[in-house]
């Protein structure tokens, strides 16, 4: 039997009152599963890939891969332009690793800001940011961070998806690339090779199955990697990070650590990603006492 990453499943809840959310998940950073928060969101049934084409499918859309970054494309730079109802119209027909992703549609459409309505749930929660997450079948994300490390209610709404996540505790075990939001790019999470990357197997994370209606809160600064399992869309509201030392290190992400990144991807090129990608098995080696086989 192969080995597998320590994960458990994420607890589930149908409802839960702003002052139970704020007291039990929020403040000792936990993660939670809502099963009907939104089931009053005429988003919920209206929201369709059909939907989408018909009101936005000659809007021009970025598109991503599961390539590695180079330094050609920085972390959130697109690989391609397509219009949206041909994007679609791949998506409902065979599977893809293009992706859509952190895309503002409602800022393009403003009529699905009325689809949706903000979640009473204790967080100031910034309607105006409603990303966008569009995969095809078997497309993933990357194992990575946000950049201004918020709370996020990641919202589905159609299709089956995955979400391993773990929480900023166990960067350690991760391979984490300095000077960047993510882990070594040679781990599959949903096959890993524990012989070369033995940290993994001391990582304690969860696993959150998510079907439509269903809402993932990630804490703030969690790790996550999507799986699309069919093809499928969600959306993300958020709150500022709440912890000081997390406000702290999303300003310096922001105003230091990407400025910086690009500084030295412009100056060294692919020869410096390469050399992260060498140094994030060695250091976590190094730091842990380990040696892959």
């Amino acid at each position: 039997m192969s080995q597998k990453l320590n994960t458990q499943p994420v607890e589930r809840l149908k409802r839960i009152s702003p002052e139970e959310f704020i007291k039990c998940y929020v403040k000792p950073q936990k993660p939670l599963i809502i099963e009907q928060l939104i089931d009053d969101w005429p988003a919920k049934d209206k929201w369709t890939f059909d939907y989408f084409k018909s009101i936005a499918g000659d809007l021009e859309v970025p598109l991503y891969d599961s390539k590695p970054i180079t330094s050609k494309y920085k972390y959130n730079e697109p690989q391609a332009k397509m219009k949206l109802r041909d994007y679609i119209d791949i998506l409902q027909t065979q599977p893809t690793d293009l992706r859509i992703f952190l895309f503002n549609l409602i800022k393009e459409r403003p009529i699905l800001q009325d689809h949706i309505k903000v979640p009473k749930l204790g967080l100031s929660l910034l309607k105006s940011l409603p990303f966008l997450f569009i995969g095809g079948q078997d497309s993933k994300v990357f194992m990575h961070y946000d950049i201004d490390l918020a709370n996020i209610l990641h919202i589905h709404l159609q299709g089956q998806k995955q979400c391993l996540i773990f929480p900023p505790s166990e960067t350690k075990y991760l391979y984490k690339v300095a000077n960047s939001l993510k882990t070594n790019d040679g781990i599959d999470f949903t096959d890993p090779d524990f012989e070369t990357y033995p940290a993994l197997a001391y990582a304690k994370g969860y696993t959150a199955n998510l079907s439509p209606g269903e809402t993932l809160y990630m804490p703030e600064g969690y790790w996550h990697h999507m799986h699309y399992k069919t093809a499928g869309f969600s959306i993300s509201l958020r709150a500022l990070a709440r912890q000081p030392k997390h406000l702290g290190k999303a300003v310096y992400n922001i105003t230091v650590m990407r400025y910086y990144e690009n500084l030295m991807r412009k100056w060294k090129g692919d020869q410096w990603l390469q050399h992260k990608q060498k140094a994030s098995i060695e250091n976590t080696h190094k730091s842990l006492n380990l040696k892959a086989s």
